[in-house]
Order: C-alpha cells, then sequence, then structure tokens
C-alpha cells in the first residue's frame, strides 16, 4: 500500500438505530449529518457525520443477514466496526497486499461503497484484530 496519502477517510461505528444515533452525535456535538443512505448490497443504512478532518459512518443492518447484525448480537449498544482509509489506486493495492499475505474479505474483488468509489474490506486477523476498509479516491 504505497500510496501517497494515507488518510483516514471515516471511522465506522455499528448501532441498532441509525436515525436515533445521528440524531444524538448532530446534537451533542453539533456536527453536519448526511441523509441516511441505504446501500442493499452491503446490508446497512448508513449516515455519514462530517468533521472538518474525517467522517463517523453510523451502521444500521437492514436485515438479520447484514454483517452488522452479528456485531449487535454481541454488542447490543453498538461500538466501533471499522477504520477507512483512502487509497490512491486501489488495484495495485490489492495485488501489494497479496504479496503481503494480507487476507481480503469477501471474493477478494473491490465493490462499490457508499461514496460510489471501489472498496475493499482487510481481515481483523492480520490487523491487530480491526477490521479495515480502503478505499480509493
Amino acid at each position: 500500500m504505497e500510496n501517497k496519502n494515507k488518510k483516514v477517510n471515516h471511522i465506522a461505528i455499528a448501532v441498532p438505530d441509525v436515525k436515533e444515533a445521528a440524531i444524538k452525535w448532530q446534537q451533542a456535538l453539533n456536527i453536519k449529518k448526511s441523509e441516511i443512505i441505504v446501500l442493499e448490497k452491503h446490508g446497512v443504512k448508513v449516515v455519514f457525520l462530517e468533521f472538518s478532518n474525517l467522517k463517523i459512518e453510523l451502521l444500521e443492518p437492514l436485515n438479520n443477514q447484514s454483517p452488522i447484525s452479528k456485531f449487535l448480537e454481541k454488542n447490543p449498544k453498538g461500538g466501533m466496526h471499522h477504520i477507512c482509509f483512502e487509497v490512491e489506486k486501489i488495484s495495485e493495492t490489492l495485488d501489494s497486499l497479496k504479496n503481503k499475505k494480507i487476507n481480503i474479505l469477501g471474493d477478494g474483488n473491490p465493490k462499490i461503497g457508499a461514496h460510489n468509489k471501489p472498496v475493499i474490506f482487510l481481515h481483523p486477523s492480520d490487523l491487530s484484530g480491526t477490521l479495515v476498509e480502503l478505499e480509493e479516491t
């Protein structure tokens, strides 16, 4: 991942109710929030809270098959789910990660994420128990 701009794009937090959580965050910290975005392919509803240097992504499962549902079973009040970093060329990054024996979740191919850009997720067991999302800039 030899990218020049290794910037954090967002930190994702799983929540049982994205609308309620977004209102609480907005009121507590007086920050701008997006509308609710439904991502059928990822099985989630999301809201982005915008800070000057990064975004917080609130995630609610669409159904019991969503990976977020399993997370909330273990953490009913919610909690940090993943960190997303920006990368310049996701295809080159993928090749580099495979050479370094870093496991890519899913079928190993990028999917279109909430910002309409290609994303991949790296297996938590390879990065200190942390789920990492990489998003092409």
